[in-house]
């Protein structure tokens, strides 16, 4: 049967797919938030264990997710299993922080690194190449500053936008040809850390006091941890683990363009999470044979400055430099370009398709609803691509991300939850795959992910930003029954 415009393309197979997951875990976040970890936990073993955590956490998320996901492979993904398993009302609290900010704000922030990064190899690109300048802005307080960085961030983003709008098959060859480019260069360059850079002064330090817990703050004191602050100092340190290790479900927004979808999904999401764990876990060992994890915040070289302190926290870039020299900045520069461009083209792919399913039931504005000739929801992509460039000019987004990081693993902890609920009140439905380990493994995610929620909303210094993102989230009640009662005066 040939395919007919307008209608889904079942055109993503299971390499498609790990391609999709891989890349849209992959961006930038594995080559800077080692750093901010290292102060947090202050030794070897505490970092190492704070990616691991987060490996296990999302390894026991994605197997046990893969029974929502082949119950219900259909364009929506989480939305979709969230109505099932609940109602529209918790589908929509989850889609409304989906488009506010959590799907939004991650496109908006990694096309800023591309910029950034993309400003080393051309000095052009700086955010202190300003192009215009509005003064005296009533609602920031200031002036507006409109720089070549948010140019290039917000080029990009039309620009795939552009290339995923003119169909499914499009989309997935960039995943496919940057996705594999990215997994083999990381490859290299891990390979590269462990045969050639390897820096006996990194040896001596890192593996001395492999446990010693102790924090750091930004002039480099350390004050011993106990057990009780330790437990929360890793809390803290996993908010920048986790989120580099997001994304791992968008594959499942595209269910009904993926073929094979009730098996295809939970594959692709268990072996891109399983491949992107162990990478992330050699980066890291990576990181700590050619720097000193403990350094100088005042030192002027790479080897002096450390993982803790090294130069805006792009730790990445600091190993490249000890493996290769001068030019490590260069060759990491371009990886950084390749692994965000794309990243931002498989999240870019995946969250228009949640939305098409909000608008579907009525949720979200019709608009979205359409899918254009190509097959694909290009309102929905295009709404998207202008929210994330608004985000980008508000310079407002790093921020946003903090206050939704709490909402995005409360989600996932509901979502899982779901799955007791559907074993409950749809005991015959049709289940092609069961959760991995159920209930234990499904449980040990609800408590580990649970547990982060609770060190993000008790904590002190970070408290604000889970009350916030909690807030986000309530405003989207309101929003509800708002769209509610207009679709329904409309059909009326």
């Amino acid at each position: 049967m040939s395919e007919k415009e307008g209608h889904f393309q079942r055109a993503i197979t299971l390499f498609d797919a790990v391609m999709i997951v891989s890349g849209s875990m992959i961006g930038s976040g594995i080559f800077i938030v080692s750093s901010d970890i290292s102060r947090k936990v202050g030794s070897t073993g505490w970092l190492l264990v704070v990616w691991l955590l987060t490996g296990v956490i999302t390894l026991a998320g994605a197997v046990s997710y893969g029974e929502l996901s082949s119950m219900f492979p259909k364009v929506g993904g989480q939305y979709v299993y969230l109505r099932e398993a609940y109602n529209k009302l918790v589908a929509f609290l989850y889609g409304w922080s989906l488009f506010l900010v959590i799907q939004t704000g991650v496109i908006a922030a990694v096309a800023v690194a591309f910029a950034r990064f993309a400003g080393v190899l051309f000095p052009q690109i700086s955010e202190a190449n300003v192009l215009f300048e509005i003064q005296n802005v009533p609602l920031l307080g200031g002036s507006f500053k409109f720089s070549m960085v948010q140019l290039v961030a917000i080029a990009m983003l039309v620009f795939l936008t552009y290339i995923n709008s003119r169909g499914v098959r499009a989309g997935k060859w960039i995943s496919n040809v940057f996705g594999s480019t990215k997994l083999v260069a990381l490859g290299l360059l891990i390979l590269s850390g462990l045969f050639l850079g390897i820096k006996q002064e990194a040896l001596s330090q890192n593996f001395q006091n492999v446990w010693q817990a102790v924090s750091f703050d930004a002039a480099g004191q350390g004050t011993p941890l106990t057990v009780a602050a330790l437990v929360t100092a890793i809390g803290l340190a996993m908010t920048g683990s986790l989120f580099s290790s997001d994304a791992w479900n968008n594959i499942g927004f595209a269910g009904d363009e993926i073929v094979k979808p009730e098996r295809t999904i939970v594959l692709s999401m268990a072996l891109g999470t399983g491949i992107v764990t162990g990478l992330y876990l050699l980066i890291n060992v990576v990181y700590l044979l050619v720097l000193p994890l403990q350094g100088d915040p005042t030192a002027t070289d790479v080897l002096g400055r450390g993982i803790q302190y090294a130069t805006d926290d792009r730790v990445g870039t600091a190993a490249a430099e000890s493996i290769m020299g001068p030019a490590g900045a260069y060759v990491m520069a371009v990886l950084i370009m390749i692994s965000t461009f794309s990243a931002n083209n498989s999240i870019l792919l995946s969250g228009g398709r949640a939305y098409y399913a909000m608008a579907q039931d009525g949720l979200f504005f019709r608009g979205m609803a359409r899918l254009n000739k190509a097959g694909v929801p290009g309102v929905a992509l295009w709404g998207q691509c202008a929210w994330a460039c608004l985000l980008c000019l508000s310079g407002s987004y790093g921020e946003l991300l903090n206050y939704v990081m709490f909402s995005v693993i409360l989600f996932y902890v509901i979502t899982i939850i779901g799955i007791f609920v559907l074993r409950r009140t749809r005991p015959d439905a049709p289940r092609p795959y069961r959760a991995w380990g159920y209930p234990v493994v499904p449980l040990l995610y609800i408590v580990l992910a649970s547990t982060f929620c609770f060190i993000l909303l008790t904590d002190p210094e970070n408290s604000k930003f889970a009350q916030r993102g909690l807030l986000l989230v309530a405003l989207g009640v309101p929003v509800y029954y708002l769209f509610r009662s207009r679709f329904k005066k409309l059909d009326s």
